[in-house]
């Protein structure tokens, strides 16, 4: 199970866990700052920085709140973020959130609600192990290290939704009448929250690199922007990919569309032949249905009928040639073809 964790960086380019977040805020007397990772934590957990460290209550209010958007707020003690972690598992995307406050000498970070189980900053521990000389240099540079994790997580899930864009687009070209038109109304939706995501984060990295932030210095800022260019290429991505998907449902709309046409065609082709029959047949059925009451016999008398019915079916067979023949030439007239 995943749990909270708290670090202390010493100013000596150490950093080690603490048991506690009480104990990891009095290891501050030493010097240095520390880094508060808190995972899924009770309410009363973060109301007691409140006091200890200059938290702002609508702060703790907004981390509870699993529904905002990104943003980023600056308070007397500290600038506060909220981010988003996306995640694609078995076909579908996960935007988790993930709230982030930095001060003079702290790093706090707050994920795993309505997580089941996904850790956003799964990794960042041993980025700072990688890091350590850029994480020793100060809380604005761990910071970036956190959220450069967590975007290049992003590219992960956005490369899963292109792959899937690509195998339905092999499989709407491939057999359009089998194709399943729900995957291109999933992938969009999909889309679209991560343009709404994005939109708002590239809004933060402007605000940032802009040094609205009294916490995050010149010297961190040309991290900062590499970040930017990240989340711009991202959205740009999105943007492209939410125009394929219109392209698809579009072509998939004009592939049904001739489907039922060449069904229609068929259709009206075998009406057509089959109406021409029955006209063929109409007078045919009704002279057979005189000759066969005998009145050829009749007329011509009981010991003809040897000469009067092949006679009869001859005259049957001529007319169903000059119906046909007709039929044929008023269609030449009107420019039908059968």
């Amino acid at each position: 199970m995943t749990q909270s964790k708290f670090h202390h960086f010493h100013p000596s380019g150490m950093h080690y866990c603490v048991e506690s977040a009480d104990k990891a805020i009095s290891a501050l007397k030493e010097g240095g700052y520390i880094w508060l990772n808190y995972y899924a934590p009770e309410k009363k957990e973060l109301s007691a920085l409140v006091d200890t460290l200059g938290v702002h209550p609508l702060s703790i209010e907004d981390c509870m709140d699993t529904s905002q958007v990104p943003k980023i707020e600056h308070f007397p003690d500290n600038s506060f973020i909220i981010f988003n972690a996306f995640t694609y598992l078995k076909k579908e995307l996960w935007i988790d959130e993930v709230n982030l406050f930095i001060g003079k000498n702290y790093v706090i970070t707050v994920s795993g609600y309505r997580c089941d189980g996904r850790e956003p900053l799964q990794g960042t521990d041993s980025l700072i192990e990688l890091e350590a000389g850029n994480a020793a240099q100060g809380p604005a540079f761990l910071l970036h290290i956190i959220l450069d994790n967590i975007v290049d997580k992003k590219f992960h899930a956005i490369e899963a939704v292109e792959d899937e864009l690509e195998s339905a687009e092999e499989g709407l070209i491939a057999n359009p009448e089998k194709f399943n038109a729900a995957e291109l109304i999933r992938l969009r939706r999909y889309l679209l929250n991560l343009r709404k995501s994005l939109f708002h984060e590239r809004e933060i990295f402007v605000k940032i690199c802009r040094l609205d932030s009294p916490y995050i210095n010149d010297k961190a800022i040309f991290h900062y922007r590499d970040i930017y260019d990240h989340l711009a290429k991202f959205l740009e991505l999105t943007e492209n990919y939410r125009e394929i998907v219109t392209s698809l449902m579009e072509l998939y709309t004009s592939l049904l569309n001739n489907i039922m046409t060449n069904a229609s065609n068929q259709t009206n082709l075998s009406v057509r032949r089959l109406t021409l029959i029955a006209t063929i047949f109409l007078p045919l059925t009704l002279l057979a249905s005189i000759g066969g009451m005998s009145e050829w016999s009749m007329m011509t008398g009981p010991g003809n009928w040897k000469i009067t019915y092949p006679l009869f079916l001859l005259g049957m067979v001529v007319l169903g040639i000059i119906s046909y023949l007709l039929i044929k030439r008023i269609e030449r007239k009107t420019g039908v073809s059968s």
